[in-house]
């Protein structure tokens, strides 16, 4: 008997609503963050519109980014934020909000950035490292007994790239691998500072981890992985012990944020001068970097677009509010880019639809709850 049209309607429907909710109950949520520049102004609004658009949509003003994703990454300046939404508290919660973590970049950029006193007949423009050091050992530090925190303490997976100059190979910072073995925990202030030792401004950063048994000399993470993202995705694609149900990209929802061009117009006029310093060739890698690893994922989810989402700055907005009202690029699949009408306000409003829709994180929390102390946020951050 042959089914009437309301009724292959109804069902059609049915089936629908059935397969969006096996879609986004089944992925597994990525957050990555670009490095470059000192500032993080794209990768600050992002994350600030982010978190308040999860504490709108689900009702609860406790919410936190890390809740919402199940794996964070970043690079450079994206590290120290990744660093500081993941970084456990001590009772399994976030340290910082978003708000906290943008608030303390913010305030304390001309310390952690801060010039260094350069003699009379030098010519290189150099940042301290002491300076850098005291505000992330002060950021990454519990409150009570000094301890400093370790990749091991974050509420979730954690990955920050570098490269290393003894191996002349890119090193990835991982909860997984300090979780498997203490020659592989490092504490969180250095693997920031680490990914954050851009040759033109830093010495190579020296150091080991909490056992001593591994040694690296890093420098900025963004030579090799300035957008981490791809990263993320294979650490996911081969990490079966934390995300058992992940067998391709189909089972990834992507959500790239990116801190606008380094370089700019002035690197590549300094180049057709003939005149290529040390800091316009970092940008122009750190660039080129970010840019292919896009073009990379755009290809991987041409079949479904909507899983990775970009957000990235054309180079006009200079405020945090500019950034979000400028209309978003996505990559096109094998080459080109296009301008989408929605802005990269909307497409966040957007993307954490599907984040709520999915609901928290289920993924276990960090595996040093036991630690003793509970880690307080800075006063910088509670003055806010």
């Amino acid at each position: 008997m042959e089914l009437s049209k309301v009724t292959l309607e109804i069902f059609s429907k049915l089936e629908q609503k059935w397969l969006s909710h096996c879609e986004t109950t089944k992925k597994t949520r990525i957050l990555s963050i670009d490095g470059g520049g000192t500032t993080g102004i794209v990768a600050g609004a992002s994350l600030l519109h982010l978190e308040q658009q999860i504490r709108l949509q689900t009702g609860d003003s406790d919410a936190h980014i890390a809740d919402f994703f199940d794996i964070v990454a970043g690079t450079g300046i994206g590290a120290i934020l990744a660093a500081m939404i993941t970084a456990d508290d001590g009772s399994g919660r976030p340290l910082y909000t978003a708000k906290d973590a943008v608030h303390i970049i913010t305030e304390r950029n001309s310390e952690l950035y801060k010039p260094k006193t350069a003699g009379f007949f030098s010519r290189r423009r150099r940042l301290s490292s002491r300076s850098m050091d005291n505000v992330l050992k002060q950021v990454f530090q519990r409150k009570e007994g000094g301890k400093l925190l370790t990749l091991k303490d974050t509420c979730k997976p954690l990955l920050i790239p570098c490269f290393d100059l003894k191996s002349s190979a890119p090193f990835v910072f991982s909860r997984a691998d300090a979780s498997e073995s203490p020659s592989f925990n490092f504490e969180l202030w250095k693997v920031c500072r680490a990914t954050t030792a851009t040759p033109s401004l830093f010495k190579p950063f020296d150091f080991t981890s909490v056992n001593g048994k591994t040694s690296c000399s890093a420098v900025d993470g963004g030579l090799v992985m300035n957008n981490p993202a791809a990263a993320a995705v294979t650490h996911v694609l081969h990490n079966k012990r934390d995300f058992p149900t992940v067998n391709g990209v189909e089972d990834l929802l992507v959500l790239s944020l990116g801190n606008g061009a380094s370089g700019g117009t002035q690197a590549r006029k300094i180049c057709d001068n003939g005149e290529c310093s040390t800091s316009c060739v970092v940008d122009i890698v750190a660039d080129g970097v970010s840019e292919t690893i896009d073009q990379m994922l755009g290809n991987a989810f041409c079949w479904n677009h909507t899983d990775y989402v970009r957000i990235q700055a054309l180079g006009l907005g200079r405020t945090r509010e500019e950034v979000l009202k400028e209309r978003g690029l996505e990559s096109l699949a094998f080459g080109g880019k296009r301008l989408l009408k929605e802005s990269n306000e909307e497409r966040i409003d957007s993307f954490v639809q599907r984040l709520v829709a999915s609901g928290k994180s289920s993924l276990p929390p960090s595996p040093c709850k036991h630690s003793a102390g509970a880690v307080t946020p800075l006063a910088v951050a509670e003055a806010r």
